[in-house]
């Protein structure tokens, strides 16, 4: 910065030969009497070491010269004064550069300092420099620091010490110096000043850690050129890099006062690397407790391994959460999925693990696993190449004995199946445009309540979230956008799924998922689904429709409440059961479905919204709640809400126990079914045997277990028409398809009763 330059000040007193009237011998204000005509100064023309110069005698103790002209002060500018004189003869006096304070009125700015150092003569002919400095701020190497109030000056220097003698003064300068306090000025601290060098080959740990030690809050300054740091450098002072940065992978760069990813980008130059170099630092206190994206998008070309980003840690349970930015997949190679195929052996009683694996180095963990037998959403959880075994992540309901197994290892954006375990992470208002290219997160083989809120996780070409392991426990997936890149496709051809979970204790809320094969494959208990639209229609008018739930725990304990489940249905499995024959336990036990909207068009008669697949027999209802939810079918009508899909084997109706299918309404849907299911029967000729049939009401074409009530409405007569005050009793499940009820009187008699039947006993 330069003021003569930038804002035209004239800075630069005349030249003595112009005139001594413009020069006082007092403090420079008007009425100052000049040195012109005075008998102690002459003009020298010609001189040895100066080409003009004052020849002046010291007569009085301070002899003081003032340039008589207001020489401007501005906030934030420095001007350097400088004399060169010498002694001639008689006594040797000090000098010193010297002013006069003015204030914009013109009047004296009292109490501030008005001279600099003083420097003596100490021989005659030896030509001597003083200088001094003088602006606004009291700063390092300021010598007249004025404040804010002094708004020019009358500058010159001062003669003290000892009288008679003579010396010769050159012209003065005065200069705008400020750009000697630039760095200090703008809080900046050059890590060059301290001995780095960007060369990309010196260490600079050293340098730069000494311009942090020195920067006490100002900026540390990171100039054009590549910096290499071969250790861990901890910055506590905000950082600018203009060049960048180099180190080896497990050493950190910890910018405890920039600590967001377009610092990181900046600093090492590379969206990928900086993000890796952020996230790494994240979980190395760093003193944050998110990463803050900064609303950039990060073109990844790859992968990101979590855990080799963060080599000194295989396991993480601090809270930390990664926000506000979007990940977006490069098209190229390195997101083809990985398909190995193999022999292997499975046996039931060992039912988490296969064995004698042929080709077991090249099976990825966390891959897919898909062969006979194996149901939905089963991945490789470990594996021991020495031992040729591997762990499942769920069990196999059907691959007895040696078969082939195909293994598909996707590829995510982020994958976190490094770290051995993960707790209390989060990622919030983030969007991973996947772009049909790659999946989107893959979480850890095992850890705590990972949360997804206010995301969108857009294309996914295979899954959105996935877990092979039990990282998912405890999911949290909040206020979500889940977009398929099979949008265009029919329901028959899509393979892609949004969410799968194999730990207890998930819970998805307040989600949107667009025309996925799946929604969500929940494989563990204790499910929380409230809140969310997921729809799978397609344009095939009669068409199948795939499950937007899949339940595949027998006792899952599970809530599914309020969502609005829209051309897809919700499907309660045991696929996941190596010996799915019921033989203990509580089997198809706690769900509540309830409040939810269900909504079909175009579908084929058949279709129902809730659909119990059992994979092995004498399994049965115990503990069912479906209540207040309203089904409706357009564009066509529907059989039922509710069936069971018998590709393997039915229920067990004359077990059903708590069963309660109650308070919902249907629309376009032939049967509406019920429990307590309440019936009008009228039987219009006399008889002691009355036979009620539920025509297909009972939940899941269930068995006619109990009743709950008979209630005349109106006389119960005799043939001949006498009122009889009697009561029936009731005998269940009758019929060939046991979903009958006969009433048995005293006599013959006839009338209309209202009867409660149940499903359950």
């Amino acid at each position: 910065m330069n003021k003569v330059i930038t804002a035209g000040l004239q800075l630069m007193p005349p030249e003595f030969e112009g005139g001594l009237d413009v020069w006082a011998s007092g403090d420079g204000t008007p009425g100052s009497d000049t040195y012109d005509n005075a008998a102690n100064a002459a003009i020298v023309t010609s001189d040895a070491d100066f080409a003009g110069c004052l020849e002046l005698q010291k007569t009085s103790s301070t002899q003081r010269l003032r340039y008589m002209g207001q020489t401007p002060l501005l906030p934030g500018c420095y001007l350097q004064i400088k004399a060169r004189l010498k002694a001639m003869s008689g006594a040797l006096p000090s000098v010193r550069i010297a002013g006069w304070a003015g204030n914009s009125g013109n009047g004296h700015v009292s109490g501030v300092p008005e001279t600099g150092p003083s420097v003596t003569l100490t021989s005659y002919g030896h030509v001597v420099e003083v200088t001094a400095i003088v602006g606004t701020g009291t700063r390092t190497g300021v010598d007249m620091p004025w404040g804010r109030t002094a708004t020019y000056g009358h500058l010159g220097l001062d003669l003290t010490g000892p009288n008679g003698g003579v010396v010769r003064i050159d012209d003065i300068e005065i200069t705008d110096i400020t750009s000697a306090f630039l760095r200090d000025m703008m809080s900046l601290v050059d890590v060059s000043d301290f001995g780095a060098i960007g060369d990309d080959a010196t260490d600079n740990t050293a340098a730069f850690e000494a311009a942090d030690a020195a920067a006490s809050g100002r900026s540390i300054l990171v100039p054009a050129g590549t910096f290499y740091l071969d250790d861990t450098v901890s910055l506590s002072n905000p950082v600018i890099f203009e060049g960048s940065v180099r180190m080896p992978v497990d050493k950190m760069l910890l910018l405890t006062k920039s600590f967001d990813f377009p610092t990181y980008a900046a600093a090492f130059d590379d969206e990928e690397l900086g993000f890796r170099k952020a996230f790494q630092a994240l979980l190395n206190s760093v003193d944050h407790e998110s990463l803050d994206l900064g609303g950039r998008i990060i073109t990844l070309n790859g992968p990101v391994d979590m855990q080799a980003a963060v080599p000194n840690r295989s396991s993480y349970s601090t809270r930390r959460l990664i926000r506000n930015g979007q990940f977006a997949a490069a098209s190229n190679s390195a997101w083809d999925t990985t398909t190995v195929t193999s022999q292997a052996t499975y046996d039931p009683s060992d039912p988490h693990r296969l064995t004698n694996v042929s080709n077991i180095a090249n099976i990825p963990v966390g891959a897919l696993v898909e062969g006979n037998g194996v149901g939905r959403e089963v991945y490789v959880r470990s594996k021991n190449t020495g031992a040729g075994e591997i762990t499942l992540s769920a069990q196999i309901y059907d691959a007895d004995g040696t078969q082939n197994y195909t293994f598909k290892d996707f590829k995510f954006l982020l994958d976190f199946s490094g770290f051995s375990s993960l707790s209390k992470f989060g990622i919030s208002d983030v969007e991973f445009q996947c772009n049909g290219h790659c999946s989107a997160l893959r979480l850890a083989p095992s850890g705590k309540t990972f949360g997804l809120d206010l995301c969108y996780v857009s294309r996914p070409k295979d899954r959105g979230i996935s877990s092979a392991g039990t990282g998912c426990q405890g999911l949290l997936v909040d206020n979500c956008q889940f977009l398929s890149a099979e949008d265009d496709q029919n329901v028959s051809n899509r393979s892609s799924i949004a969410i799968n979970v194999n730990a207890n204790d998930p819970k998805l809320r307040n989600n949107r998922a667009t025309r996925f094969l799946h929604f969500a494959v929940l494989g563990g208990s204790n499910n929380t689904v409230a809140g969310n639209h997921f729809f799978q229609g397609d344009t095939v008018a009669g068409g199948v429709r795939s499950a937007g739930i899949v339940l595949t725990s027998t006792y899952c304990s599970t809530t599914i409440s309020d969502n609005y489940v829209d051309n897809c249905f919700i499907e309660w499995t045991n696929e996941h059961d190596a010996t799915p024959n019921f033989t203990t336990g509580f089997s198809f036990s706690a769900l509540s479905i309830s409040d939810n909207v269900f909504l079909s068009g175009d579908v084929a008669a058949w279709f129902s919204y809730i659909v119990i697949k059992p994979y092995g027999t004498g399994h049965f209802l115990n503990g069912v709640s479906v209540s207040g939810n309203k089904f409706r079918s357009i564009n066509g009508s529907i059989d039922r809400a509710e069936r069971v899909d018998t590709s393997f084997s039915d229920l067990n109706f004359s077990r059903s126990n708590s069963v309660f299918f109650e308070g919902n309404t249907y629309h376009g849907i032939t049967q509406k079914s019920a429990s307590p299911l309440r019936i009008e029967y009228d039987q219009s000729t006399a008889a002691s045997t009355w036979t009620v049939a539920t025509n297909g009401n009972l939940p899941f074409e269930g068995y006619a277990r109990s009743v709950d009530a008979v209630t005349a409405q109106g006389r119960i007569r005799t043939s001949g028409g006498s009122t009889r005050y009697i009561m029936p009793y009731a005998e269940v499940e009758k019929g060939s398809n046991r979903d009958q009820v006969t009433l048995h009187w005293g006599e013959a008699v006839h009338g209309e009763v209202k009867v409660t039947v149940r499903v359950d006993g």
